[in-house]
């Protein structure tokens, strides 16, 4: 509780909460995402508009070893903060993605780090460790992320329009509830500070982990030449130009799914699931857990079960793909988890990976760079990343 009062002001968002509360929100964020057109054309058409930002930086940098993470990062941040503030990070306001994205970078490494695992589990380490203790760290991670939250929540207030039904972006439909909760003695479910958190939720988990999954996607391909020739010959065959490909597409693109699905598997990128508590004894194979007693879910023994998936660790899509030539459903494949803590930003993320990707190695192909193919190897930093790594980017088609 003092993590949460430290880093969040009290118990906000959804990640660390429970109950009606979580309930509420979580509700509340999927239906405004489908009212921002998620799983639609709307939606569709303002992801491609940063796949074509992504290809102009692209073709900027053809020939050239280019770190990739750093080119598409601002296109998947983009997308998220128009649902969140309705503004993407266009070169005007490049320097403020960057100010944000590197204090993103910064907590996700301070959060991995052996001193705070000691200390989340342990507060009173801190006194004896070297450095700032843990409440500390969050009381300063508090106040960068709340000052750019908080900028974005003051000009909406000073410009939101209540007579109109129709919202723009997620500030603008929060704060319409929330004035409808005060009218009503409401002032808690809604408040500021809660509006703050959920962005903080919603923007972190959005941009770290589509734009580590993509990273993952270079890697792997970097690594295994072939699938990537796989998967040009089916988008050679079955788009048969460099349009841009569409989520109408999707169904005709077999291994391009499992090409994703093997990305997603591999890399893992949140191998531990985020907290439950039990709501009822339970005795699991003979074992006693009390109510309210914490769990969490290891992805990762799931999605390298070798009874599902053999030889696990080799990234092979074709293990998605049927006798017939049609992308297998696979149930212990979860990236997402499962259950009523299951991603919220599911769908989204599934159409970014599936618009970035098709439409990426539909025109271009990548090769390692002079120093040769990325090392396939995990760095912890609040999730799973990718060890820095370049890559040459070539066109596939002469006409382009």
């Amino acid at each position: 509780m003092a993590f949460q009062e430290a880093f969040r002001g009290g118990s906000y968002g959804v990640v660390e909460t429970n109950g009606p509360f979580w309930r509420e929100h979580r509700r509340f964020a999927i239906h405004q995402f489908k009212d921002f057109g998620l799983g639609k054309d709307r939606m569709e058409q303002k992801i491609m508009l940063e796949v074509e930002d992504f290809f102009n930086n692209c073709d900027q940098n053809l020939g050239s070893a280019v770190d990739l993470t750093a080119i598409f990062d601002r296109a998947v941040g983009n997308v998220i903060n128009q649902m969140l503030f309705g503004y993407r990070f266009d070169e005007t306001r490049a320097d403020e993605f960057h100010t944000i994205r590197a204090f993103f970078n910064f907590n996700s490494g301070e959060f991995a780090s052996f001193s705070m695992r000691v200390q989340f589990f342990l507060p009173w380490m801190g006194r004896i460790m070297p450095g700032p203790t843990i409440l500390e760290r969050f009381k300063k991670y508090q106040k960068g992320f709340s000052e750019f939250f908080q900028k974005q929540i003051d000009e909406h207030k000073k410009e939101i329009d209540f007579d109109l039904e129709e919202n723009s972006d997620y500030v603008e439909a929060f704060l319409k509830e929330q004035r409808k909760r005060e009218a009503q003695g409401d002032f808690d479910t809604f408040s500021t500070k809660q509006l703050s958190n959920m962005c903080l939720d919603l923007w972190f988990a959005a941009l770290m982990t589509t734009s580590n999954t993509l990273t993952w996607g270079f890697a792997y391909t970097l690594n295994y030449p072939e699938a990537q020739k796989k998967l040009h010959e089916e988008l050679d065959r079955v788009i048969q130009s460099d349009r841009y490909i569409t989520t109408a597409d999707k169904p005709n693109l077999p291994y391009t799914n499992a090409y994703i699905n093997e990305i997603q598997r591999t890399a893992n990128v949140v191998p531990l699931n985020l907290l439950h508590m039990t709501t009822r004894d339970t005795v699991l194979r003979g074992c006693n857990i009390p109510k309210r007693t914490g769990v969490v879910a290891q992805i990762s023994t799931v999605m390298y079960d070798e009874e599902v998936f053999p030889d696990p660790y080799t990234f092979n899509p074709d293990r998605f793909i049927d006798e017939q030539g049609k992308l297998r459903k696979v149930e212990q494949f979860v990236p997402f988890s499962v259950g009523k803590r299951q991603c919220l930003g599911e769908g989204l993320a599934k159409m970014e990976l599936f618009l970035f990707i098709a439409n990426f190695f539909n025109r271009y192909k990548i090769i390692p760079d002079a120093t040769g193919a990325p090392i396939i190897d995990k760095a912890a930093l609040g999730g799973i990343h990718t060890k820095d790594f370049r890559a040459v980017v070539e066109k596939r088609h002469s006409n382009d």
